[in-house]
């Protein structure tokens, strides 16, 4: 990709990252009003490093908010509060960051990243730990890996900083942080899993900044041509399928312990029987038609209209939405034993569905 991303792009990488939401990450509209604003203040576009370009003794972490989409939409952020946890971690370690990781490339999250580097110029990379997002910490490839989750810091939009030093596992860095993001609104700025360059290399998914942004640029270029439908664009560029096309008839959704959590039932247009339901926690995690599996976790299941092949959060679903599900495959770091322990169906509650994986993989070569 090239060298930084600046306000020519921001459209594109808003889609792309809200495909590879799968329903989470955040609400992308609202995170690029965010980046462009700062990209304007900013004067300069946001350098972006291919993960080679990193010395090995280069320190690293990733970065991204925390909580429940929902309340990523009503409640308003400072805007610098990812900044001022980096800073504040970065004091409490006595040494600065060389780089900012993208924690989920998926929803706004993808975005924060960028706008925290314009805000304390550092380059962020171009990968993330996850190629989709996921609702909880512990479920991303440098937890899996073996990157310890802490020290850790959390911010809210009161300028309040909390820095755990030491946590036993991902876990329990996912309990304890899930807890105070509850008291800090239900949404706070995350920064987690420090990292050298060598450990970063070793664990990134690597390329998929590249991905949101070839993805979105897709799509706004098949809604200009009108020669293609978005959906299909969007299935092709993820290796992926249509999944059903319908038009969504029921939501059951509340947020609970800080998380978005509920279901929906679609209905396909000309064959009234012919339904699918996915389950939701933040992100889409399992689609039936007709009481089979068509996808489950930790392959994406992403939502668009059916018009135009705008993405939608699973805080944005409502009845009589026409729309098309679009299953796509993970990326191979997440289908080894060791992840789908972490990431697979049984992870989220759901013992007696076996994973069987889309064909392909979201990135079939490495950046």
């Amino acid at each position: 990709m090239s060298a930084s991303v600046g306000l020519g792009d921001t459209a594109a990488l808003a889609l792309g990252a809200g495909i590879l939401g799968t329903g989470g990450g955040g609400n992308t509209y609202i995170g690029r009003l965010k980046l462009d604003r700062q990209l304007r203040l900013s004067g300069a576009p946001c350098p972006v490093l291919n993960v080679a370009q990193l010395p090995d003794d280069a320190l690293v972490v990733g970065v991204g908010m925390m909580g429940a989409p929902t309340v990523g939409i009503e409640k308003i952020e400072a805007g610098d509060e990812v900044a001022r946890a980096v800073q504040a971690l970065a004091a409490h370690l006595r040494r600065d960051f060389d780089a900012l990781v993208i924690n989920e490339i998926g929803g706004s999250n993808a975005l924060e990243p960028l706008m925290c580097a314009l805000q304390l110029g550092l380059p962020v990379l171009d990968g993330d730990g996850m190629g989709r997002a996921f609702p909880e910490l512990q479920m991303d490839t440098f937890s899996i890996g073996g990157i310890p989750a802490s020290p850790l810091a959390l911010g809210d939009c009161h300028g309040n900083i909390a820095i755990f030093e030491r946590l036993s596992s991902p876990l329990q860095a996912e309990e304890w942080a899930r807890n105070l993001t509850i008291e800090m609104g239900g949404s706070a700025a995350l920064v987690m899993s420090l990292m050298s360059g060598a450990e970063v290399k070793a664990h990134l998914v690597r390329g998929t900044l590249s991905l949101a942004l070839k993805m979105g640029r897709a799509v706004l270029q098949a809604r200009e041509d009108k020669v293609a439908s978005p959906a299909q664009v969007i299935a092709a560029l993820g290796n992926g399928r249509v999944l059903f096309e319908g038009k969504i008839v029921d939501v059951e959704r509340r947020t609970v312990q800080g998380f978005a959590r509920g279901r929906m039932s679609l209905q396909a247009f000309d064959t009234p029987d012919d339904c699918m339901e996915i389950v939701f926690q933040n992100e889409n995690l399992v689609a039936w038609r007709d009481g089979d599996v068509q996808c489950c976790v930790p392959d994406l299941i992403t939502i668009v209209t059916l018009e135009d092949g705008t993405p939608l959060g699973t805080e944005l679903l409502r009845y009589g939405l026409r729309v098309a599900v679009i299953g796509m495959p993970a990326v191979r770091e997440l289908k080894s034993p060791a992840a789908l322990e972490v990431v697979g169906p049984a992870a989220f509650g759901y013992e007696d569905l076996s994973y069987t994986p889309l064909p392909g993989d979201l990135l079939p070569a490495a950046s």
